[in-house]
């Protein structure tokens, strides 16, 4: 009799971990499935008390919730906003489609954040905004990018799609800037499939965004009884996420405790397995500063080149291992080049685009599937890799 091949191991799975399906019928059977309903305002809730933020809106994704950002700050054609190249292109969409012209920075080596030290060069008299990018749920030097933002009277916006319920030097991430945005989707650590949240920590821009998040109309002020109707006020979209995502979130950040163990001792766990591997064979693993309490998004490893790195997807593929790359340089895109962006501009991101790989990293990610990746990983050699492709390149069997 043959023997079965083992089964797949994913790069990510959602997981159901408490109430969600429960909740989901509540909010059918309550007659209220559309949005700003009793489970989103659940939501906004504990965001806010967990958080110590002023306001958080629940939308129906990160990049709406950084639209939101930028009609917040009134973005106008040929502002200028500076953002890492190293990160998913919604971070910069949302000001671009206001007129923006987006300012590239790179990153440094280790935490791949935003290169603080950069900033002030690239700071002009049309800056309006700085994006700093929470990488892997990992804090920016946020002390110095506050600083530089205070002193010259620039707005931060923080994407903390990665970072939920991460700390820099003991304050949570999101809490920093003027404004900070938020990621539920089925990719994080806590999950609704499609969903965002904006985290709004300057009072001066809470009730116009739930002007803009209700489609321009001041429909909340009715709700709480401070206008005898509503009407449209200014410019807006839905960005209100179904209180049937919102219940299936509720659950989740129910458990939020829990999950984040979880993920915890994951993570834990490949940095302590794969630690004497990678230093064998030239591999940088993730780098946490000790001021920072990261989120436990994701596990990274940095191979020696591209060609190791495609090498050892190739091989997890072949174990039936999924293992995926991550973000190409924005400024080298079509549209980044079209904003002036060129090789060479930032050459920390080109070169850590290349070398990057994660690992397969889920709530449920058990025990036997986690080690059968580290059995795998250690099998592969990079440097062996560089020795074959080496002589074939020479002609050599």
């Amino acid at each position: 009799m043959s023997q079965q091949a083992p089964h797949k191991i994913p790069f990510n799975r959602p997981t159901i971990v408490g109430k969600e399906l429960y909740y989901i019928s509540q909010t059918i059977l309550n007659g209220h499935s559309a949005g700003d309903g009793a489970f989103t305002k659940k939501c906004n809730r504990l965001l806010e008390e967990r958080l110590g933020a002023r306001k958080v809106l629940l939308t129906t994704s990160c990049t709406h919730a950084l639209e939101m950002a930028a009609l917040l700050l009134d973005i106008q054609p040929g502002d200028e906003v500076i953002v890492p190249s190293f990160t998913f292109v919604s971070t910069i969409n949302a000001f671009v489609l206001r007129g923006a012209r987006p300012v590239f920075v790179d990153i440094h080596p280790d935490t791949l954040n935003m290169d603080e030290t950069q900033l002030e060069d690239l700071i002009t008299q049309r800056t309006r905004a700085i994006l700093p990018v929470h990488y892997a749920g990992v804090g920016c030097e946020m002390d110095a990018i506050c600083e530089i933002a205070v002193k010259r009277n620039i707005p931060i916006v923080e994407d903390n799609a990665h970072g939920l319920f991460g700390k820099y030097k003991g304050r949570y991430l999101g809490t920093f800037g003027t404004l900070a945005t938020q990621s539920f989707h089925e990719t994080k650590n806590v999950t609704c499939g499609e969903g965002g949240a904006l985290i709004i920590n300057d009072p001066e821009y809470v009730e116009r965004a739930e002007i803009i998040r209700e489609k321009g109309t001041n429909r909340s002020r009715f709700f709480r009884g401070q206008v005898d109707k509503y009407t449209w006020v200014d410019v807006g979209s839905s960005y209100l996420p179904s209180d049937i995502l919102a219940a299936f979130l509720y659950a989740q950040l129910e458990a939020v405790d829990d999950i984040q163990t979880k993920r915890r001792n994951i993570w834990e766990y490949y940095n302590q397995e794969l630690s004497g591997w990678a230093e064998e064979n030239s591999v940088s693993l993730p780098a946490v500063p000790a001021h920072c309490e990261q989120a436990y998004h994701m596990f990274y490893v940095l191979l020696p080149s591209l060609d190791s790195r495609q090498a050892l997807i190739a091989h997890l593929k072949e174990r039936g291992i999924l293992s995926v790359f991550h973000y190409l340089p924005l400024h080298l895109s079509e549209m980044g080049q079209h904003f002036g962006g060129q090789s060479g501009d930032c050459p920390v991101t080109e070169d850590v685009s290349d070398r990057l790989l994660r690992l397969p990293f889920y709530n449920d990610l058990d025990e036997a599937d986690q080690v059968r990746v580290v059995e795998a990983i250690r099998e592969f050699s990079p440097m062996k890799q560089f020795v074959v492709a080496s002589s074939l390149s020479d002609g050599r069997n």
